[in-house]
């Protein structure tokens, strides 16, 4: 008998809930689940638990691949290994043409009678490494048993039968962000074929490649395949659980922009001791005028910087008040007296448009520093956007209240009449980004989501309004008009990112229950 024939004999009998859920929570709590999606839960649990090792051994197999999104080769080696991974269970897969970018994977798992539509969203590239850095190779999954900085030691990966602590960590690139969900899925699809349960949906695939390094070609993917991605909502399989270690569900993602301030002085580097009290120090007055942008409580004094964004509504503000209890466990965390705003709300600080200086640079300092006065001196800036908040308006904002503090603004480094016309010149590079995107907590897609991971992990998840991160979920909504909901299944210390980038396995079991859930929700 087939895969596809064995899901179509789908069970509807209530099985009990035999194995712990993995993330060590609470007991379920009582509320209304169907009786296949219950079923489908338990099947994930007996799979993961009797296929324990043999799950882990695909998983690090697939991070074996280094998947750098400008590596064309192992790209491609990643793409082909997702495609001939799903194909294997019966699910229609192929890549699709990236049209310049790399290729994204598509899938598809018709399911007889379903009314509903739901595509899973992954990213399967990294982000490029320094080796250097990491406690063991990037590209060579590696078994712990706790984290590096908590001591955890090397072991090997287990074999069939062998007990699997949930607080094992894997070690590579992506293995956190964003392999992890294709794991999961993977393991769900196998688990609900061995117990004979159907989804209740018809389930899409759409794991892309490129995410890491910007998606710049998701947009003319999404219109290509406009016809192919129709579907009632996307489930986007990306991001951390928070930062308690209880599951979180999103239903909106920060926009981006961002621009680079370079300031100038002299044309050429002064001794500070023959010049200093008579030449401007470009440091100076970019520290001066970054100052002027922001005010010691952390808000920022640029005009109009808060006008478009969308207010906050009711929804959002009882999501912020479940979550802000543990707010004081993050600032402890993080080594932190007080946050900023007076200790507003982590969650309601998501929902504001924010301006972080990511990157000074003016001279050297340490060993190589010398007594100069630098030429010029450039901060890299990155502006996080909220609903309402169009990209090219806020740069514009930031560029009003440049030139208001006095500087003339300039498109790349002055020339001479330029120098000796102006007293302060800015130049400004900008990077426009993408718009924020946020659907309701109301929606149905978002009420069935909720349900199903209340039921894979054993309690109310929580739920944030936006995530702190930034995707271009927006094309979502503006290409496909699907609203799109953030499963993340990441340990929150996962180092995404940064050397020594891991996944916790509790957080792995956990994804596959939530998976098994999410494919047989009402």
């Amino acid at each position: 008998m087939t895969h596809r024939h064995r899901r179509a004999r789908a069970i509807g009998l209530l099985t009990a809930l035999a194995f712990a859920s993995p993330l060590g929570l609470q007991a379920l709590q009582s509320r209304p689940s169907a009786p296949g999606q219950s079923a489908a839960v338990a099947a994930a649990r007996s799979h993961r638990a009797a296929h324990g090792a043999r799950i882990l051994a695909e998983f690090a197999e697939l991070l074996a691949i280094p998947n750098v999104a400008s590596d064309d080769a192992n790209i491609r080696r990643n793409a082909d290994w997702l495609v001939a991974a799903l194909r294997s269970r019966d699910v229609e897969a192929r890549a699709l043409d990236g049209l310049g970018g790399p290729p994204p994977v598509y899938g598809e798992l018709e399911v007889p009678g379903a009314t509903r539509t739901v595509v899973i969203y992954v990213h399967y590239d990294g982000q490029p490494v320094d080796t250097a850095r990491w406690s063991s190779p990037p590209w060579t999954p590696t078994l712990r048993t706790r984290a590096v900085e908590d001591g955890g030691d090397a072991i090997p990966f287990p074999e069939a039968g062998d007990a699997i602590d949930p607080e094992w960590r894997i070690y590579a690139r992506g293995a956190g962000d964003d392999k992890a969900p294709v794991a999961a899925i993977l393991a769900a699809l196998d688990a609900l074929d061995a117990a004979s349960i159907a989804p209740t949906s018809n389930i899409k695939f759409f794991f892309e490649g490129e995410e890491e390094a910007g998606s710049d070609h998701l947009e003319a993917v999404l219109v290509e395949h406009a016809d192919l991605l129709a579907a009632d909502g996307w489930l986007i399989m990306d991001g951390p659980v928070h930062q308690s270690r209880r599951p979180q569900l999103f239903f909106g993602v920060r926009g981006y922009a961002g621009l680079e301030i370079t300031v100038y002085g002299a044309n050429r580097y002064l001794h500070s001791g023959h010049y200093g009290n008579f030449a401007p120090n470009p440091g100076m007055e970019l520290a001066r005028l970054l100052a002027s942008m922001k005010d010691e409580a952390g808000r920022v004094l640029i005009d109009g910087f808060y006008a478009s964004t969308e207010p906050i509504g009711a929804e959002e503000r009882a999501a912020i008040e479940a979550a802000s209890a543990y707010d004081d466990r993050l600032r402890a965390e993080l080594g932190l007296l007080a946050s900023e705003a007076g200790n507003a709300p982590y969650l309601e600080r998501m929902l504001i448009p924010s301006l972080n200086v990511r990157g000074l640079t003016s001279g050297t300092t340490g060993a190589t520093a010398r007594n100069v006065i630098p030429p010029s001196a450039t901060a890299s800036i990155d502006v996080r956007l909220a609903k309402g908040n169009d990209p090219e308006a806020m740069l514009d904002l930031v560029e009003e209240h440049v030139r208001a503090q006095g500087y003339h603004i300039v498109r790349e480094d002055p020339d001479p009449a330029t120098r000796t016309a102006h007293a302060r010149i800015a130049r400004i590079d900008r990077s426009p980004g993408y718009p924020a995107a946020r659907v309701s907590l109301d929606t149905p897609i978002a009420r069935s989501v909720i349900e199903a991971a209340t039921l894979a992990a054993g309690e109310e998840p929580i739920l944030a309004p936006t995530l702190g991160g930034s995707l271009p979920l927006y094309l979502f909504e503006a290409v496909l008009g699907t609203p799109a909901v953030g499963v993340p299944i990441a340990n929150h210390d996962d180092n995404q990112h940064a050397p020594d980038e891991n996944l916790r396995i509790a957080n792995l079991w956990y994804g596959v229950d939530l998976v098994a859930a999410l494919m047989t929700m009402e």
